[in-house]
């Protein structure tokens, strides 16, 4: 079992298009979107939902009103104004989206009458696609522990993929450099770093190069819409070599991307001899042969 993530230093470079078209092309493979900010594979994808659970990312803090004596103790001690008064009552509640669960009321509460709970920050779904299991995640709004909610889709997908003796995971990862990039990443068989030849995506192309190289993970590039600047794809081209890293693929702009993701498709279906899908399959060659 070989688990390939596909990342991007931003959002925007056809990261997904890209995996939704690996998808494909792979065969007796586990998809898995780590993008849970803002997930959006199963809109290509299509999903069955066989299982759905909650997802508890951390706990907060509950005020018993019963118990409570309004002494303001509380009140006084949050640091992240989560305690707040109840109008027209000797009495506080918590704002949940405020509540950063450090327990701080809970320990110093005189009348113990704060509870230290469970929170749900989202959902996870194990689904069925015509391209094989999924396993994805909804993060709640306003919520925080993506980092957490991504280990715990990548966990799933691994057990699932040995229980069915699957040979690949392929995981759509979370754009940038930030925690959930970081729990789609580590510990991962191979990194496919996709980007666009504009000044903003060389840019944090490096941001997460430096990354994968600080976490040793074996890594190359895809350059997607490389002919809309050739000047800046060669620059990419020429930086990856002096850091002796190769760029697998340079994906021409097509508009059928586009036009196959309006009809809940990935290229390779909706056109699979036009340029990018061609490119793509080529890709793939190149990735079975690499890993």
């Amino acid at each position: 079992m070989k688990e390939i993530v596909i990342i991007s230093g931003k959002g925007g470079t056809g990261k997904t298009s890209i995996t939704a078209a690996l998808a494909g092309l792979a065969q007796n493979s586990v998809l898995a979107d780590c993008d849970v900010d803002a997930a959006d594979l199963h809109l290509v994808t299509s999903p069955t939902v066989l299982q759905e659970q909650d997802f508890v990312g951390g706990r907060q803090a509950v005020i018993q009103p019963l118990q409570c004596r309004g002494c303001g103790r509380c009140f006084s001690l949050c640091r992240f104004g989560a305690i707040q008064p109840v109008e027209g009552k000797k009495a506080f509640r918590v704002n949940s989206s405020f509540c950063e669960g450090c327990k701080v009321c809970v320990e110093f509460c005189p009348a113990g009458a704060i509870d230290f709970v469970d929170s749900v920050n989202g959902r996870w779904f194990l689904s069925q696609t015509r391209f094989g299991p999924m396993v994805h995640a909804e993060l709640g709004i306003a919520q925080e522990n993506s980092g957490k909610l991504v280990a715990l889709i990548r966990k799933e997908a691994r057990q699932l993929a040995r229980a069915e003796q699957r040979e690949w995971i392929l995981a759509d990862g979370s754009p940038g450099i930030g925690c959930p990039v970081i729990a789609s990443l580590t510990g991962a068989d191979f990194v496919l770093v996709v980007t666009e030849p504009t000044q903003s995506g060389r840019h944090d192309l490096r941001r997460i190069l430096e990354l994968t190289d600080h976490f040793k993970i074996a890594a190359a590039i895809c350059v997607n819409k490389a002919d809309l600047n050739p000047e800046m794809t060669a620059e990419i081209e020429q930086e990856a070599a002096k850091k002796n890293l190769s760029v697998l693929a340079k994906i021409p702009y097509d508009t059928a991307i586009t036009r196959a993701q309006i009809q809940a498709q990935n290229v390779i279906e909706y056109d699979p001899d036009g340029p990018a899908a061609r490119s793509i399959r080529r890709l793939w060659e190149t990735i079975q042969e690499t890993v």
